[in-house]
C-alpha cells in the first residue's frame, strides 16, 4: 500500500488515473518540463504516470501527486525514482503556476523524512544537470552537500548530493 504524506499545506498522494490532467499539462509544456524531458505529447506523459505509478509496484518507493490541502489542486509530484542503472534520487516537479511557494520544499522534506523514518535508508540522495539551477538550489536549502561528481547512464557528468536525517 502506497502511504498519503501530509504537511502544513499539502497532501501527497499516491499517483493514480486522477493526475492524468495535471501529467499532461506539465509535460506538454516544454519550458515547464524541460529538465524532464520534455516537451513530451499527452500519450507520452500519460506513459510517465503509468511509469510512476508502477514504480511503486515494482521498486517499493515512487512519487506522489503534491495536492494543497486548501482546495485539493494537484500542483506536481515529489518523491522517488531510480531507472535501471541510475542511482535512487529525491526528484520534484511543479506546474509553473506553483513555483516560488515553498511547496517543493515543503514535499521534500516530507519525502525525506520517510525515506529516512519508514523506509529505513542510510542515503536519500539527488543530483540534477548543471544548468539546472533552481533544483541545485533547492537541494541546498535543504541541507543537501555534494558527495560526489560522476558520469550518469546518459553520458552527462551531474554532481550528486546527499541529504541530511531530518
Amino acid at each position: 500500500m502506497i502511504p498519503t504524506l501530509k504537511t502544513e499545506r499539502l497532501r501527497l498522494v499516491p499517483p493514480s488515473p486522477t493526475a492524468e490532467d495535471l501529467y499532461r499539462r506539465f509535460y506538454t509544456d516544454a519550458e515547464a518540463s524541460a529538465f524532464y524531458g520534455g516537451p513530451l505529447s499527452p500519450s507520452a506523459a500519460y506513459a510517465r504516470l503509468a511509469t510512476d505509478i508502477g514504480c511503486w509496484y515494482l521498486q517499493g518507493f515512487g512519487v506522489w501527486v503534491v495536492e494543497r490541502l486548501r482546495d485539493d489542486a494537484q500542483l506536481g509530484v515529489c518523491g522517488f525514482w531510480q531507472g535501471l542503472g541510475w542511482p535512487r534520487e529525491l526528484t520534484w516537479w511543479l506546474l509553473p503556476d506553483a513555483r516560488g511557494q515553498g511547496y517543493a520544499h515543503e514535499a521534500s522534506r516530507a519525502a525525506i523524512a520517510y525515506a529516512y523514518r519508514e523506509c529505513g535508508w542510510q542515503t536519500v540522495e539527488t543530483y540534477m544537470t548543471d544548468d539546472n539551477a533552481p533544483a541545485r538550489a533547492l537541494a541546498l536549502r535543504l541541507g543537501a552537500f555534494q558527495i560526489e561528481r560522476r558520469i550518469f547512464p546518459d553520458g552527462q557528468r551531474r554532481d550528486l548530493f546527499r541529504f541530511p536525517r531530518p
